[in-house]
C-alpha cells in the first residue's frame, strides 16, 4: 500500500486537496477584487467612493445631532442672504457699498478693477459669502473626526472652486472686456488652445511649449560624469569649477517622484551649478524611472540601492572623506531614515544632513493627508496592482487639486477664455517630465510614514531593528517654504522635536518647488534663519517665526556658508580619475 493509498483511506489527501483548492480560489478572488476596484477607479478618478461616502455620512450624522450648529448655520445663511440683497441693491444704484465678504489670503480671482462694477461685484460677493458659509458648515461640528472634517471641507472647496463666477464667460468681466476688445478673437485662440491640449493629452505628449526645453541642451546642463550605476540609480559627479574645493563633498538625494534636475534647471537657477561655483564637489543621485518589472521594489531597496549605494561609491573614490548629505522632499525623508540607521550602527561618514522641504513627522502633513486613509490607500493599492506602479498623472493630479484655484481653474480661464498661453518655463518643462512609483514602495511609504507615522514614533524598521532620529548627531540644516502645499513648513520644522543635534532651520518665501529653486537675484525672495543647539529649549514654530528676523534675498548663500563651516579648514585638490560611465545628465533621466 502506498502513502497515497493511506492518505486516501484516512482522508488526509482529500483534506490537503481541499485546502489547495480553497487557497487557489482565494487567490483568484483576490485577483477579481483588484481588477474590479481598478476598473471602478477609472470611473471615479482614483478616489475611493467608500472614503468619500464615509466622510459625508459622518459629517451629516454629527451635524444632524447638533441643533446649536444647525441654528448657527441657519442664522449665518439668513444673514448672508440679507447682506447680499442689501449689497446688490446698493451696488445696482452705484452707491459703492463696502464689501460684505473678503477673499481668503492669496485668492486673486476678483482683484481686477472690472470686478468693482455691478453686477459682477455682486456675483463675487455672493460667491464669497457662499464660500464662508460652507467653511462654517464643514468645520467646528462636535464629534466629527478631524480627518473627515478635512475631507468634507476639501471636497466642498473643490465643488465651489469649480463653480466660481470667474470661471465662466457671462459672469467674468475680465473675459467679457477682452472679448469685446478683440471682437471674440480671444475665444477663437482659446478654442485652438483647448483642442491642442486635448490632442497632446490623448497622444500622451508633454504640454505645449515644453518641447523648447530639452534635457542636456537647455536644462540639466551642468558639466559632469556618471561615476556609478546600478538598477536603481545613476550617480553623477559634477566637474569642479574652482582650482581647489572643500574637502567634504556634497551628495544630493532628490525625490524619485520627479526627475532630479529640478536642482539643475537652467544655468542661471541651477543649485548644482551654484554649489560647484562655491567650491563644493557635488554628487547627484538620478533615479531610474520604474516599470512593471520593478513593482516589488520597496522603501528599503531605495535606501540600500539608492542612498547607501551612492555613499559607498563616494567613499570608494574618496576614502576617509566625510560627506555632507542633502535630501529634497521624499529624498530628504529617505536620507533621514538612512542617517538614523547609520548613526545607530556606528557609521560616521556623514558630516552634516540637509533636508529641503522634507518631512520626518506626518501628523500635520497638510491637505495631502486628505487623500491618505485606509480606504483610499487600499483603493490606490488596487489601482497600482494591475500595472505594478502608480501612473505618472495620478500623483501630479493630486498635487494640482491641492491648489486647484491657481493650478487648474485660473489657468483654464487664461488659456481657454482669454486665449493667452504663457510660454513654458524650465520649471514647467520639469514638472511635465513625470515619473512612476513602484507598487510596493509607494504602498509602504504611505502606510508606514503617512498613515502610521512610524519614523517619528521610533517604529520604522531598518535591517530588522527600529531607527530613531534622535540618534543622528551630525548637524542638520532644514529648509521649509512658506507656501508649501506638499510639505507644510510647520511639519518640516518638527525635525527640532526628536533631533539631539544642532539644527539650523530656514523658512524661505515661495512654494514647494519655487521656494527651493531660489537663486541669488530672484526678485521678491526672503528668508528667516535660526540655529538651535541640543541643550536649547524647544520653541514652537509660530513663536520662532515671530521672533526670527527676515532677511531679503536667496537662502542659497546661507546654506553654502553653513556647509563651508562644517567643512575642513584647508581646501584640497578636486578629485580626479575614477569610473567614467558617460557624461551628465546620464541615461536614466531620459527614461519616459
Amino acid at each position: 500500500m502506498t502513502a497515497n493509498d493511506v492518505a486516501d483511506k484516512t482522508g488526509t489527501g482529500a483534506s490537503t486537496g481541499d485546502a489547495d483548492r480553497a487557497g487557489a480560489l482565494s487567490t483568484d478572488l483576490e485577483v477579481v477584487d483588484h481588477l474590479l476596484n481598478a476598473m471602478m477607479a477609472q470611473v471615479t478618478g482614483g478616489v475611493s467612493p467608500a472614503a468619500v461616502a464615509s466622510a459625508w455620512i459622518d459629517w451629516g450624522l454629527h451635524l444632524a445631532s447638533s441643533p446649536a450648529k444647525q441654528v448657527a448655520l441657519t442664522q449665518q445663511a439668513l444673514s448672508s442672504v440679507f447682506n447680499w440683497n442689501d449689497y446688490f441693491l446698493k451696488a445696482a444704484m452705484w452707491w459703492h457699498p463696502a464689501p460684505v465678504a473678503r477673499p481668503e489670503p492669496g485668492d486673486h480671482r476678483f482683484s481686477a478693477r472690472q470686478w468693482d462694477f455691478w453686477p459682477f461685484n455682486s456675483f463675487a460677493q455672493g460667491f464669497l459669502l457662499t464660500q464662508q458659509w460652507w467653511d462654517a458648515a464643514t468645520t467646528g461640528i462636535p464629534g466629527l473626526s478631524r480627518r473627515h472634517e478635512s475631507q468634507v471641507k476639501f471636497m466642498a472647496r473643490q465643488w465651489l472652486d469649480r463653480r466660481a463666477p470667474s470661471n465662466f464667460l457671462p459672469t467674468n468681466p475680465e473675459v467679457l472686456a477682452c472679448t469685446v476688445a478683440e471682437a471674440g478673437e480671444n475665444l477663437v485662440r482659446g478654442a485652438r488652445n483647448l483642442i491642442e491640449d486635448v490632442q497632446h493629452q490623448m497622444r500622451g505628449q508633454a504640454p505645449v511649449g515644453t518641447e523648447a526645453w530639452r534635457v542636456g541642451r537647455d536644462i540639466a546642463v551642468t558639466p559632469g560624469r556618471v561615476v556609478f550605476r546600478n538598477h536603481l540609480i545613476e550617480l553623477i559627479r559634477y566637474d569642479p569649477a574652482t582650482a581647489e574645493v572643500k574637502a567634504e563633498p556634497v551628495l544630493i538625494v532628490p525625490a524619485w517622484i520627479m526627475k532630479y534636475y529640478i536642482l539643475d534647471l537652467s544655468p542661471e537657477n541651477s543649485l548644482v551649478r551654484y554649489l560647484v561655483a562655491q567650491g563644493h564637489t557635488v554628487f547627484m543621485v538620478s533615479w531610474r524611472n520604474p516599470t512593471e518589472e520593478d513593482r516589488d521594489l520597496g522603501m528599503d531597496d531605495y535606501r540600500r540601492h539608492g542612498v547607501m549605494a551612492a555613499l559607498d561609491a563616494m567613499s570608494s573614490a574618496m576614502p576617509e572623506r566625510r560627506i555632507n548629505a542633502c535630501g529634497y522632499c521624499l529624498g530628504g525623508t529617505l536620507l533621514s531614515i538612512a542617517a538614523a540607521a547609520m548613526a545607530r550602527d556606528g557609521d560616521g561618514r556623514l558630516a552634516s544632513v540637509t533636508l529641503l522641504a522634507a518631512q520626518t513627522d506626518f501628523t500635520e502633513a497638510g491637505e495631502l493627508m486628505v487623500f491618505i486613509d485606509d480606504s483610499q490607500l487600499a483603493y490606490m493599492e488596487h489601482m497600482m496592482w494591475v500595472k505594478g506602479y502608480l501612473e505618472t498623472g495620478q500623483m501630479s493630479g493630486a498635487f494640482q487639486l491641492l491648489r486647484s484655484n491657481d493650478l487648474i481653474w485660473s489657468r483654464q480661464v487664461e488659456q481657454y477664455l482669454k486665449g493667452r498661453r504663457e510660454p513654458a518655463s524650465d520649471l514647467t518643462a520639469w514638472n511635465a517630465d513625470q515619473t512612476r512609483m513602484p507598487y510596493r514602495m509607494h504602498s509602504e511609504y504611505l502606510r508606514r510614514l503617512f498613515l502610521e507615522n512610524k519614523l517619528m514614533g521610533g517604529r520604522f524598521m531598518v535591517d530588522g531593528k527600529p531607527v530613531s532620529l534622535s540618534d543622528i548627531r551630525a548637524p542638520i540644516f532644514a529648509v521649509g517654504t512658506t507656501r508649501d502645499h506638499i510639505a507644510p513648513w510647520k511639519s518640516v520644522y518638527k525635525i527640532n522635536l526628536p533631533a539631539d543635534a544642532e539644527v539650523t532651520f530656514v523658512l524661505t518665501s515661495g512654494g514647494h518647488n519655487a521656494g527651493i529653486v531660489s537663486e541669488p537675484g530672484h526678485r521678491g525672495r526672503s528668508y528667516q534663519v535660526g540655529t538651535r543647539q541640543p541643550e536649547d529649549r524647544y520653541v514652537d514654530p509660530d513663536a520662532w517665526a515671530a521672533a526670527t528676523p527676515r532677511i531679503d534675498g536667496s537662502w542659497w548663500p546661507e546654506w553654502s556658508k553653513w556647509l563651508s563651516g562644517k567643512s575642513s579648514a584647508l581646501p584640497v585638490a578636486p578629485p580626479a580619475g575614477g569610473p567614467d560611465l558617460g557624461p551628465a545628465p546620464g541615461s536614466y533621466v531620459f527614461q519616459a
